[in-house]
């Protein structure tokens, strides 16, 4: 049997909301089987649990923000890629601000607590969304046009193309092709940063975003070039950081899909239009899982590696 998975520990993180530039503290608890994954506002005067679902996504703006009544997580997509990486089914997740922290503007860190906590099989099927007929969602017309496709895959591979008209991003790779059976996430995608522009900074300040951003947390550009003093971490990070986006934001139906995903220049509007279109069609997809490791898709039966 395939088994689902949770942390053995709880595990701690402390650090800044990108957007808010609040203060946050974070913890990362073991839940049960059949959980999920689950979001806990603990500043609140009542503590309020917002369980992760397509339909719990509330605001794409920037990010992705789930709520629950009046409570709101914002910037919950690099968490949870980290989560779907690593093949984290239940998860409790503690937080005291409304902005889940930044770090370092990728997912490595969360990668990190949770290998540091510990990955914990039980004794429960995980299940998984099968994708059994394409979906697609697209906007716009011509130079506007995006889209974005999920396919009948056993497994689950991304493929995202970027189109930026910007010297420092022209002379990176602007398609990139990940595969959850080949490649490794903690290496080949994990470490991918966030980016924006210096242009856009005051705007974004002037409505209340971007306040915790820096070079720190995010690749930064001017008109020409990268600023950050270290430069890439990898050649085409900026793809790469749209499939680490991709692949937090899929995460958020609540379970694997098994799927190819495919899309050009979507974000994460797009992104959680794509899972409720594949919602309302209940002939577009099934509940599966996997009565040996053999018979699962490569990626999904080994524990994650480490770095």
């Amino acid at each position: 049997m395939l088994q689902q998975r949770t942390i053995k520990t709880l595990t701690r993180a402390v650090g800044m909301g990108l957007h808010s530039g609040q203060r946050v503290e974070l913890t990362l608890r073991p839940a049960a089987p059949d959980t999920g994954i689950r979001f806990r506002r603990v500043d609140l005067p009542e503590p309020v649990d917002i369980p992760i679902s397509a339909e719990s996504v509330v605001d794409t703006r920037m990010a992705s923000t789930i709520g629950a009544g009046s409570a709101k997580v914002h910037t919950v997509e690099h968490l949870m890629s980290a989560c779907a990486g690593l093949g984290i089914d239940n998860l409790y997740i503690d937080i005291t601000a409304e902005e889940v922290p930044i770090l370092d503007g990728s997912s490595a860190s969360f990668v990190f607590l949770l290998q540091s906590a510990g990955i914990e099989l039980q004794s429960v099927a995980k299940k998984f969304i099968r994708v059994i007929r394409p979906v697609e969602v697209r906007e716009g017309q011509g130079a506007d046009l995006k889209w974005a496709r999920l396919e009948p895959y056993h497994g689950f591979k991304l493929r995202f193309e970027i189109d930026f008209a910007h010297p420092a991003v022209d002379s990176t790779g602007q398609s990139v092709e990940f595969d959850l059976g080949q490649d490794n996430y903690a290496r080949d995608i994990a470490r991918a940063r966030t980016f924006g522009f210096t242009k856009d900074v005051e705007m974004l300040r002037a409505n209340g975003l971007a306040l915790g951003g820096g070079l720190d947390n995010a690749i930064v550009m001017d008109d020409y070039k990268v600023l950050n003093a270290d430069g890439l971490r990898y050649d085409d990070e900026f793809a790469k950081h749209k499939i680490l986006d991709a692949m937090g934001d899929l995460y958020l139906i609540g379970k694997p899909l098994l799927a190819a995903y495919s899309a050009h220049r979507s974000g994460h509007a797009m992104n959680n239009q794509l899972l409720r279109a594949l919602l309302a069609q209940q002939e577009a997809w099934e509940l599966v899982s996997f009565g040996s490791e053999r018979q699962a898709p490569r990626g999904f039966a080994q524990l994650a590696r480490a770095w």
